[in-house]
């Protein structure tokens, strides 16, 4: 999937999309995930089975969100995508790398950081998602440089796995149960 960004992004092809054509690409591959994890047993099997802890550090990826700020500052990327967006994606990222050394998704409250964490960063990718094609909409200029290598690896491969492990994260984590102690805790008060 990386390499087919990559070629995507080199070959200029994606930087000459107009909206709501990367908008589409982006949707349409994150469904394409979301059904190819779902219809291919190993695929299905392993993202149902693999470490939480390990979905999460994906989300180190989230530290774009400086590049963001420097782009900005730059002139290459209006302040209300690049501030509030760039923002939100380094907390979403520090957050996640507290989460994995700090706290076992198995532990007492543990499941409810992971699903707070998981909540909180799916709302803002969404947000990021969401400001990014209004803004594209209203002024597609503004958002060329998300078209563009390197950046187009965030629309073409990134984003679709970061929105993609949230929603099995919440789905895992809604079937996940509570560590007994937890339980005897609940019970007591």
């Amino acid at each position: 999937m990386a390499r087919r960004g990559l070629l995507v992004g080199r070959s200029g092809w994606f930087a000459a999309l107009r909206p709501p054509a990367p908008q589409l690409v982006l949707a349409g591959l994150t469904i394409a995930l979301l059904l190819a994890i779902r219809l291919w047993s190993p695929l299905g099997q392993f993202m149902a089975t693999v470490d939480l802890r390990a979905l999460v550090l994906f989300h180190l990826t989230r530290f774009v969100g400086f590049y963001f700020l420097a782009l900005h500052a730059r002139g290459d990327l209006p302040w209300a995508f690049a501030v509030p967006g760039g923002w939100g994606d380094n907390a979403v990222a520090a957050t996640a790398l507290l989460l994995v050394l700090l706290v076992r998704p198995d532990s007492p409250g543990g499941r409810r950081a992971y699903l707070a964490w998981n909540v909180l960063g799916l709302l803002d990718i969404l947000g990021v998602v969401l400001t990014a094609a209004r803004l594209a909409l209203a002024d597609p200029g503004s958002m060329r440089v998300l078209l563009r290598l390197p950046l187009s690896l965030l629309l073409t491969f990134v984003v679709p796995i970061i929105i993609a492990t949230h929603v099995l994260m919440l789905a895992r984590l809604a079937y996940l149960r509570p560590h007994p102690k937890e339980l005897m805790l609940r019970n007591h008060v």
